[in-house]
């Protein structure tokens, strides 16, 4: 060969918090291996809780240190900039917190690949001594890393790879709950088969771009959109295949069929998990795509964004009030945040330095409403009848009488679902409307009638939504108990944390949001886009 080789410059330094995660993960394979089952568990839950927390410290002393890298990392395949970090640093602290409700018992089953209600679903049963499935764990933790490296890929290959690493943990984890198996599986195989599917539409996406483009890097695509045709069909195509696999991970709408079948039959701690965490991940995947790579494009996606922004709200919202199940009502209610943060991603008026405000906003109300998701799911675990979980609405009637400070949690976190003020929900939505309105009013009088026609379709949206949160709480509060009505299970320690934790946040920053605002506005101000 001709030629010296040259090694890939690689940044361990900035990458460390993904490092640690991995490596975590790759331990815990490990201890699967060779662990005897009964050391396994105490091995993983500090494992897997000091690799979180020790991750998060690390992007602390990035950030604290000032030591936020100014150029793309691991030869401009990642970008760890400030949104990248303050997202990361999101994530990572609703990973732990749902670790926490993972280490509860009771949510997993002992043997997967038992039939259910078989002889050796028994046996297995009768040998874990209450322990399920400690492959869990590392599980998770590649769950986690594929969310760290989601939002900071930097070229849409590497995006495409965190895909597949942050789902396919994800489609086992749906189909281990210790109760409701069929339902878990039958949850799991649809988030496969339809996940699959919408990874299949991606990944034909970058081909069509880099047919166009002849790179995959994000820069790059904006750099050649600039001199060429961006009315090429195969930009087009790929523009439209792109925007398929990434809306399909936010639940947008007409893309969120799956939403509800998933979050009911998975562990709930694991719907806390997907229903936070990989939400933050997919919408920093959703900035990164449409802001960095196609900023040049912005007027020919912001139309179709406005459609489906305007669909996922009015869907999410309508279709919850016809919901009699928990966890179902919780999942629509997911959808119709995923529409109001688009509104957010409608923000942009063709330069990306120009979107601090706009990705201010989305951050701002990608972390409150993560912690207060993870709140209300950590709430949901400890109503329970004899068969589990108490889904069923018409079972939660009374449970203000019952136990009086849990309903009155519960009841807070929805009306933070609701945008109700003095809550971090209030301060949320009126971030990413109030940039969506100035977003239009700089581009001019003819956007500026789009897009605040879009935000009174949130504001109409949000009022159908508080119907069904007042609904519940009406029913807590104002309804009798039934004599055979659900238990409410002892919360750990861990669970009592998450609660309070969530709860803590959710009114603190509804009374002084300016903290977080600040930390958000701080890393909105470096977006790669080069």
């Amino acid at each position: 060969m001709n030629g010296d080789f040259q090694a890939p410059t690689i940044e361990y330094g900035t990458l460390a918090p993904l490092l640690v995660v991995f490596g975590a993960a790759i331990i815990g394979v490990l201890v699967e291996a060779f662990a005897p089952r009964y050391l396994r568990k105490p091995i993983h839950v500090p494992l897997t809780l000091l690799s979180l927390a020790g991750a998060f410290a690390l992007v602390l002393v990035q950030v604290m240190g000032g030591q936020v890298s100014t150029a793309p990392s691991a030869m401009g395949a990642l970008a760890v900039d400030g949104p990248s970090l303050f997202i990361w640093g999101v994530i990572l602290v609703l990973s732990f917190v749902c670790v926490l409700l993972i280490n509860d018992e009771g949510h997993f089953v002992a043997s997967a690949a038992a039939v259910p209600g078989s002889a050796d679903e028994e046996e297995a049963e009768a040998h874990s001594g209450g322990v399920g499935h400690t492959e869990v764990y590392p599980l998770v933790l590649f769950a986690v890393g594929g969310m760290l490296l989601f939002p900071a890929s930097h070229d849409l290959l590497m995006m495409f790879v965190a895909l597949e690493v942050m789902s396919l943990p994800l489609y086992l984890l749906c189909g281990l709950a210790r109760r409701r198996r069929l339902l878990s599986q039958e949850a799991s195989m649809k988030y496969f088969l339809l996940g699959a599917f919408s990874s299949a539409f991606f990944l034909y996406g970058i081909a069509m771009v880099y047919g166009f483009a002849g790179t995959v890097s994000l820069p790059g695509i904006n750099r050649a959109m600039a001199a060429g045709n961006t009315l090429d069909p195969l930009l087009l195509l790929g523009l439209a295949l792109l925007g398929v696999g990434l809306l399909f991970k936010i639940g947008a709408a007409p893309f969120q069929a799956w939403k509800p079948d998933v979050y009911q039959g998975a562990p709930t701690p694991i719907t806390a998990l997907m229903a936070s965490g990989t939400l933050v991940a997919a919408f920093g995947a959703v900035l990164r795509v449409f802001w960095v790579g196609l900023g040049n494009l912005d007027w020919n996606w912001r139309p179709v964004i406005w459609v489906v922004a305007a669909l996922t709200m009015v869907a999410g919202s309508i279709l919850a009030i016809t919901q009699t199940e928990i966890k179902r009502m919780l999942a629509y209610s997911s959808i119709a945040h995923a529409g109001f943060l688009l509104v957010g991603v409608m923000a942009t008026y063709g330069s990306a330095e120009r979107n601090a405000d706009s990705l201010k906003a989305i951050l701002f109300y990608l972390a409150v409403y993560g912690v207060t998701t993870v709140g209300a799911f950590a709430i949901v675990t400890l109503v329970r009848d004899p068969g589990g979980e108490a889904g069923h609405l018409s079972r939660w009637a009374g449970l203000g009488k019952r136990a009086p400070l849990l309903a009155g949690v519960f009841a807070f976190f929805l009306l933070a679902f609701a945008g109700i003020p003095l809550t971090s929900g209030f301060f949320g939505k009126y971030a990413v409307f109030a940039a969506a309105l100035d977003s239009g009013t700089q581009a001019g009088d003819s956007v500026g009638g789009w897009m605040a026609g879009l935000v009174v379709v949130g504001v109409v949206a949000s009022a159908i939504a508080a119907f069904f949160y007042v609904r519940v709480i009406v029913l807590m509060f104002f309804s009798d108990p039934a004599a055979d009505g659900p238990a409410i299970a002892v919360p750990s320690m861990g669970t009592v944390a998450v609660i309070a934790v969530s709860l803590l946040v959710t009114v603190g920053v509804g009374l002084y949001p300016e903290p977080v605002l600040g930390i958000a506005n701080q890393a909105a101000s470096s977006l790669f886009i080069r």
